[in-house]
């Protein structure tokens, strides 16, 4: 049985997690960001990351805001946020930026499998894997790597000179090892809830339609990010991987 106690915190939690996206949804309708396709990844670190993502986003993420980049731009200066970010802050924005993807995939998988549970025997369940959860999360990562594709596409085609082929090939260059480790982050944290928290020690099964689920997602998003972080700080180093 669930405690009460755990259900209180999960709905906190995700109601933390929506009021965070929201206010920098907000923010960034009035404030765009420079590039483009950070709009969409600060709200939705938000969900996940919080307060956290939020004090992220305030201290570093307006400093790439179209209205404080702009005005460098126009007298030949270094955007505010190439000069005043730290490099571990550009890290975690790298870091974020492929968990935005993930989150994205994520989301979309678990939903789409459990409303159409054909979709996770296409990927497996019941003729490869007993469990339905290892289906979806091969049904995670393709939308996951979909996603990120995408989002590191529009960090790189628009700062550069590149064809689109060329863009799309940088693209899965620089996102495939940084989605790969959000992704080992995140599934090891899920296995841990579900086989360990909610079956053993719970004895109840972890539903996606409970917001004991997403709660766990949340804490498996943070431990996405934590396995990322290392790697994005090696492929924006070896400038593989477009800061952020």
């Amino acid at each position: 049985m669930i405690p009460t106690w755990l259900h209180f915190l999960a709905i906190v939690s995700l109601l933390v997690g929506a009021v965070s996206a929201i206010l920098i949804a907000i923010d960034v309708w009035r404030d765009p960001q420079h590039m483009a396709v950070m709009n969409v990844v600060w709200p939705v670190s938000g969900l996940y990351a919080g307060p956290i993502a939020l004090f992220a986003y305030r201290r570093w993420g307006k400093l790439a805001a179209n209205s404080r980049a702009m005005p460098a731009m126009e007298k030949g200066e270094p955007m505010p946020s190439k000069t005043q970010t730290p490099h571990y802050a550009t890290i975690g924005k790298g870091a974020a930026h492929c968990g935005a993807g993930c989150t994205l995939g994520d989301i979309c998988a678990e939903w789409l499998a459990f409303l159409v549970p054909a979709v996770a025997v296409w990927f497996g369940w019941h003729s490869v894997f007993s469990e339905k959860m290892f289906a979806v999360w091969i049904l995670d990562f393709v939308l996951a790597f979909g996603f990120g594709i995408v989002f590191q596409y529009y960090a790189i085609k628009p700062m550069s000179d590149m064809s689109v082929g060329q863009a799309i090939i940088q693209a899965i260059k620089a996102d495939t090892l940084s989605l790969t480790s959000w992704q080992i982050g995140m599934y090891g944290f899920m296995a841990i809830a579900h086989f360990g928290i909610f079956a053993v020690l719970l004895g109840v099964t972890l539903e996606v339609d409970s917001a004991e689920f997403w709660f766990m997602m949340q804490i498996a998003m943070i431990c996405g990010f934590l396995t990322a972080y290392p790697v994005n700080a090696w492929l924006i180093d070896r400038g593989i991987k477009e800061a952020m």
